[in-house]
């Protein structure tokens, strides 16, 4: 890891502790914990790419103004990482919120508890549930992201972050349909130049991978653009 990715990501967990026991203060005896997921938690945190992915359990889940509140403190405490924030929450039964599938078995398998009271445990969703989910919303989002940058004639500079995701998105996509396991860019782009897709162009994402890695702006992968919709028809027949 890059000396300033480390120093980002300890400024990162900083500021999740810090929200982590604001949420444990407020919530009283309704609060079960709070936790790192994501890069935070199973690895590959970028300085500029990574989101602040953090997880709450409550009693009874919480509501919108609770979430909006935490947001705004973590811009307050933070104002150049609180917008990263993404809080993933639910209530005991994970039965309400926030919380697909696969970030279930981040939490399952790597999170990282920040303030616990007590560790609540939920059933690993099957892979079968896994691919449920990754066809509806998820894939649906991805693929009108590529449309839309498929045809854009410029990328806008707040987009960067979005444009790059989308060029990587595959290889996740790839690496959890097919192992119903959750893990870094790295660990999928690995897997993905191991166990090639039919139709994916690993040498794409291989140099969006490099991008991200060394935090600089994707603009050289913009004239690759047109490349996304195949890039999501090798990811649909990888479907069946």
């Amino acid at each position: 890891m890059f000396v300033r990715d480390k120093e980002t990501r300890e400024a990162a967990i900083d500021l999740a502790k810090q929200i982590g026991n604001s949420s444990a203060g407020r919530l009283g005896k309704d609060f079960i914990g709070f936790y790192l997921l994501g890069s935070l938690a199973h690895g590959g945190f970028n300085r500029r790419y990574s989101d602040i992915d953090v997880a709450l359990i409550s009693e009874n889940g919480v509501e919108g103004a609770f979430l909006e509140a935490l947001e705004a403190e973590a811009c307050a405490i933070a104002p150049d990482l609180g917008s990263r924030v993404s809080i993933f929450w639910t209530d005991r039964a994970f039965s309400v919120g926030r919380f697909p599938p696969l970030d279930r078995i981040d939490y399952i398998e790597h999170a990282i508890p920040l303030e616990e009271c007590e560790r609540v445990e939920v059933s690993k969703p099957s892979l079968e549930e896994i691919q449920i989910y990754m066809r509806g919303s998820p894939l649906e989002r991805w693929a009108g992201r590529g449309v839309r940058f498929a045809t854009q004639v410029s990328l806008d500079p707040d987009e960067r972050k979005t444009f790059l995701k989308t060029y990587l998105y595959p290889a996740r996509f790839a690496f959890s349909w097919l192992t119903g396991q959750i893990g870094s860019n790295d660990t999928a782009v690995k897997y993905l130049n191991n166990n090639p897709i039919a139709g994916l162009d690993i040498g794409l994402i291989n140099r969006a991978l490099a991008c991200r890695n060394a935090a600089a702006d994707p603009d050289s992968l913009f004239d690759d653009r047109i490349s996304l919709p195949a890039q999501y028809e090798a990811c649909v027949k990888l479907m069946g």
